[in-house]
Formats: C-alpha cells, sequence, structure tokens
C-alpha cells in the first residue's frame, strides 16, 4: 500500500522510514566475568579489589542505573582487570547483598538510599565533647543497624574532655558493645561491653579487637573523629581531618567519599562522609523490634497491629514486671520514637 504522507505533490519527498529491529530477551552471561569488591566511589568512578588483591578502576554499565553500585558490593566485571595507569574495567552486573545500611533522605521526601553493603558491624562514632554527644542520633543509627541485620558497636571518642559515664548508663539496657578512646592525648581509656560478665582490653586495642576479621562501618556527625580513628587503626590510609567550629559546634566534612580500607589484622573499615541527618522513613516498629529478641517473643501477645508506643492499648511489652525487662522495653520506645522525630 501507499504511505499517506499528507499530500499529492508530486515534488514532495519523504525520507524512507527507518526499521525498527526487535529487542532480543538474551541478556549477556557475566557468571564468568571477573569478581571484585567495591572499596570506593568517586565521581562516576569505582575502585574495585578483584579477587586475587588487585586492585582496579572501573565504570559502571548504563543498565545498571543510578545509585545501584555502593561500597562494599561484590560485582562482576569485564573489559580490562589489569589494573594498569589508564585502563578502565566495566562494572556489569551486582551480587546479591547480604546486608544492606540504608537511610532515609530527606531531600529525597523520605526516598531510601543505602551507604554501604555487605557489612557485618556498625560502629557509630561519637565524641563525648566538641561537638557535645547526641543521643538522636545515636537511636536512629541504632535502629538501622537493627533494621539492616548489623551489629552495632558504640564508639566514645575524645574522652580527655568529658566522662563517658552519662552515656554509657543510657544504653545499659540495651547490651551494648562499647569502646571509649582517647586519640587526642593517644591515652588509651577503658573498653566496658555493658552485658554482666563480660570484659575486653582497653581502648584502641579493644577497638582493634572489636573490628578484626569483619567489614565495619563507620557512622557519625562531622568532627567527632572518625577520620582520626581510620588514621590511628590504618597507619597509610593518611586521611583528611578537621577541627570543629567554635561557633557553630559543628564539624567540617573532611570525608566526601565513603572508601573502605583493610586493616592490618583482618577484617575492613569503611569509612564515611558525616552525617548531619539520619532518616528512617523506612522503617517499621516490626523492623527495631528485630533487634530486641527477648521483647520480640513478648510482643506475639499483643493484640494485631499493635505498634507497642507507649500509649498502645493493651500492649503486651507494658505488662512486665521484670525491672530489666522495663528498661528494655524502655530503651525500645525509645528507639522507636527516633523512627517519627522530625531531622536532627
Amino acid at each position: 500500500m501507499r504511505r499517506d504522507i499528507g499530500t499529492d505533490d508530486p515534488r514532495v519527498r519523504v525520507r524512507p522510514g527507518k526499521g525498527s529491529r526487535p529487542r532480543t530477551k538474551i541478556r549477556p552471561d557475566y557468571s564468568s566475568a571477573s569478581t571484585a569488591e567495591v572499596v570506593g566511589v568517586d565521581r562516576g568512578r569505582y575502585r574495585l579489589v578483584l579477587a586475587d588483591g588487585l586492585a582496579v578502576t572501573a565504570v559502571k554499565a548504563r543498565e545498571l542505573g543510578r545509585g545501584s553500585v555502593v561500597v562494599g558490593d561484590r560485582v562482576r566485571v569485564t573489559g580490562d582487570v589489569s589494573g594498569k595507569k589508564d585502563t578502565l574495567a566495566r562494572v556489569v552486573s551486582v551480587e546479591a547483598r547480604a546486608s544492606r545500611l540504608l537511610r532515609s533522605t530527606e531531600e529525597g521526601n523520605g526516598r531510601e538510599r543505602c551507604i554501604v553493603a555487605n557489612t557485618q558491624q556498625l560502629a557509630i562514632v561519637t565524641a563525648l565533647a566538641d561537638p557535645p554527644p547526641k543521643t538522636g542520633m545515636i537511636d536512629r543509627c541504632l535502629v538501622a543497624a537493627y533494621d539492616a541485620g548489623m551489629e552495632p558497636l558504640l564508639v566514645l571518642t575524645k574522652a580527655d574532655l568529658a566522662s563517658p559515664d552519662r552515656l554509657l548508663d543510657s544504653y545499659g539496657a540495651l547490651g551494648l558493645r562499647v569502646v571509649v578512646v582517647d586519640l587526642g592525648s593517644r591515652r588509651d581509656l577503658e573498653a566496658r561491653r555493658l552485658e554482666e560478665g563480660d570484659a575486653e582490653a582497653s581502648g584502641l586495642e579493644a577497638l582493634r579487637k572489636a573490628l578484626a576479621g569483619v567489614e565495619t562501618v563507620l557512622v557519625g556527625h562531622s568532627g567527632v573523629g572518625k577520620s582520626t580513628l581510620i588514621n590511628a587503626l590504618v597507619p597509610d590510609a593518611d586521611r583528611a581531618t578537621g577541627e570543629v567550629n567554635a561557633v557553630t559546634g559543628k564539624g567540617r566534612h573532611t570525608s566526601t567519599s565513603a572508601v573502605s580500607l583493610a586493616l592490618p589484622g583482618g577484617g575492613r573499615i569503611i569509612d564515611t562522609p558525616g552525617v548531619r541527618s539520619f532518616g528512617l522513613a523506612h522503617v517499621s516498629p516490626q523492623d527495631v523490634l528485630r533487634g530486641f529478641t527477648d521483647l520480640a517473643a513478648i510482643a506475639e501477645n499483643c493484640p494485631r497491629g499493635c505498634e507497642h508506643g507507649w500509649d498502645s492499648p493493651e500492649c503486651a511489652l507494658s505488662e512486665q514486671t521484670d525491672l530489666r525487662l522495663i528498661a528494655r522495653t524502655a530503651s525500645f520506645r525509645r528507639l522507636l520514637a527516633a523512627c517519627t522525630e522530625d531531622w536532627s
């Protein structure tokens, strides 16, 4: 049939239409491609460590999408994996993640964002002074750790400026592992595990012990000493450090991108840029409850739809008489409240 061009004028010439080739459903097989771990992300370039320990730089395949590859991911790579200068490999697929540390972003209207993947431990770094500790931030990070199925570790720095006792009392019912380190004067203080009958070594050595053999991500406000800790743990890390603003009491961002570093004693530690807020819009009460196995069993007796809050009617958690469980319930509900608080 003659194509309708909208006119009978013979002088009008129409270019022939381009044929469309149907898309194939067959996708490339990358099962034999090299495997690597993402140890750094910076402006579209991905720093990888191959299974044999060779470091390479790569770009991401377009079909993977924005934000689909983060530090800690196990990926498949093709292209030039020689690691030579000015060569680029190509990240073509991301393996299933064992864990994801998520936070909801304020600018994204609560949309969740993955910070790191496949880490077993979340170290919440908090200065005891300069800047002063913010329990709201600690609580939010604890919720994020429980939601991700990660083991939380509270690291208190700048102990030469203030006593850790008040914070230790606040989190005693949670049974957290806590390490107190004073790097300002290089004097190690005691490390405490807030569980009965469990003692550890002291200070920086206790922190090394807690980090050895596992992948740990450090999270905290700017200025709390994350980069200083990294430099003490990994001598050749050379992470930039900064001072706290004397007027605002806030730290300056010195780490601009996440980076994973190998620890001398085994394991890896991931330094992240300082965060001003840690949103939890993606976390439900049941997600928080997973971090409290003793309370989860009691909560099974709650009525359907119970949110386990302070004012939840007929909540089984409110009927406890054991002092330890009462303290645990109070801590759980405080963390639960942190999920719905305004950005801080």
